[in-house]
């Protein structure tokens, strides 16, 4: 009896329901978030909030800066062409920690069904032609499934985006 008396206490402790939730680490990163680097949006209005841009590249049109969005603990790039004070077009390189299908599902939601969808091995392009831009998205899958880069630019702009000069 005197065994139980003390055991009963510690099996109470130990074994309590762990009230705890679990969630995947992009679940509360919001696709609006990338909405301050969309075609259109003054430069000056990014800077206010993210401070100053690095500039990558300069030619006579337009310049590429690079900017820094935090989640949690990681920071991520973002590109942006501008000219003129205006942002032409955007590419960010996302996190590999991100879920492809949390990510995907919360473009769909936001831009509707994608115009285009192509598979490659275990890689996936989707693209969305909407009135003024075009928005591209990009992801793989190894073990689990994730986001490489998601990008949007001007239909009709003289200038060429920072994903056509990405390709060799």
């Amino acid at each position: 009896m005197l065994k139980l008396i003390l055991i009963l206490p510690w099996l109470i402790i130990n074994f309590q329901p762990l009230n705890a939730k679990v969630e995947a680490p992009n679940y509360n990163f919001s696709i609006e978030t990338l909405q301050d680097f969309l075609p259109g949006v003054t430069l000056e209005s990014i800077e206010k909030k993210y401070g100053k841009g690095s500039v990558e590249k300069r030619n006579a049109q337009a310049r590429t800066l690079k900017f820094f969005v935090s989640h949690i603990r990681y920071k991520f790039p973002v590109l942006v062409q501008e000219s003129e004070g205006k942002i032409i077009d955007m590419y960010a390189r996302l996190p590999n920690y991100f879920l492809h299908d949390v990510f995907l599902q919360s473009l769909v939601n936001k831009l509707g069904k994608q115009t285009s969808y192509k598979k490659t091995g275990e890689a996936a392009h989707y693209i969305w032609d909407l009135k003024d831009t075009r928005h591209i998205y990009d992801g793989t899958c190894t073990i689990t499934c994730f986001p490489i880069f998601y990008a949007v630019e001007k239909k009709e702009s003289p200038i060429r985006s920072i994903l056509e000069q990405m390709k060799f």
